[in-house]
């Protein structure tokens, strides 16, 4: 049944955390989990309530399948409380967005995107006891297992580093911003379900990253969010979704996760699309074309025992 204004209530609230989140609820009742939907960096939650081209996103297909669905903003970022860069570390964002699953009754599904995923791992381990089961799309891996680049230089001000064999410098005090260039090449990429005519909006709808956030993502020096103890990451439930289009994103790369995941004894399932014969998908799943096949595929998973 798909949702329409008629069978769907929408909410929004603030948690004590200073956490901004709007809630997605079947009218007649929620008879499935909790879904909390996290965004990835230079987003905000509106990533899955609305796909690129405008139609009705991610959020509103779980809702029409019986969860409730819970998005928020990371804190410092959209309609949450400001949080000064210098302080907007992957801790902080761990922090606030575990006073919203603090708050939700359990059992709870998280979802995670990209940057979001090492958070998602460390939220795992955090509320274990609340958390039943996490879908990983394309995500970061924890600091447990992220290699760490080589530091050319760094001072106050910068940090420059190689990564491969391309050398990066990493202004310290200094918001990024994602430009067409970064998104063609790293958020679309040579992918077939985004559409083109709709670039120049979508990279008007980013926001600035804050450097640490950036500094961690990179994993320099060690600074990745890590999960310290391992053992609470067992018998978990966990899927791992991964596009064969996604350059940063590859069926090794996510393997990865995978393989640590197993070995940490959690009980990971690991969809790689093209595995299924979905060809095409970049990075930014939910919001691309055929997103309602790849969620279809995400909600049977979450309905099998």
């Amino acid at each position: 049944m798909a949702v329409t204004a008629a069978n769907l209530r929408h909410s929004a609230g603030l948690t004590d955390g200073g956490v901004y989140f709007d809630c997605l609820d079947p009218a007649s009742g929620a008879t499935r989990p909790t879904i909390i939907m996290i965004h990835g960096g230079a987003h905000t939650g509106s990533c899955y309530l609305r796909t690129a081209d405008g139609g009705p996103g991610w959020a509103y297909a779980f809702a029409a399948r019986g969860h409730r669905v819970v998005v928020p903003d990371w804190p410092g970022c959209g309609r949450s409380g400001f949080v000064a860069p210098d302080r907007l570390t992957g801790e902080t964002v761990v922090h606030g967005l575990g006073t919203l699953v603090a708050s939700l009754p359990p059992p709870l599904v998280l979802m995670t995107h990209s940057m979001s995923g090492a958070f998602g791992w460390r939220l795992l381990e955090l509320y274990a006891a609340r958390i039943a089961r996490v879908v990983a799309v394309a995500p970061a891996p924890p600091g447990n297992i992220q290699p760490e680049p080589e530091v050319l230089d760094e001072s106050d001000a910068a940090v420059v580093f190689k990564n491969g064999a391309q050398r990066i410098r990493l202004d310290k005090n200094a918001l990024s911003v994602a430009d067409r260039d970064f998104v063609e090449h790293k958020l679309v990429g040579d992918g077939r379900f985004f559409p083109r005519d709709r670039i120049d909006a979508y990279t008007a709808s980013l926001l600035p990253i804050a450097p640490r956030l950036l500094y961690e993502r990179r994993n320099i020096n060690g600074s990745q969010v890590r999960v310290r103890d391992v053992a609470a990451l067992r018998d978990k439930r966990v899927l791992v979704l991964t596009g064969t289009n996604d350059l940063d994103h590859t069926r090794d790369a996510d393997g990865a996760i995978v393989a640590w995941l197993t070995a940490a004894g959690a009980a990971v399932d690991f969809v790689y699309l093209g595995d299924r014969g979905i060809v095409g998908n970049g990075h930014m799943l939910m919001l691309e074309q055929n997103s309602d096949a790849v969620a279809a595929l995400v909600l049977d998973w979450l309905e099998r025992a």
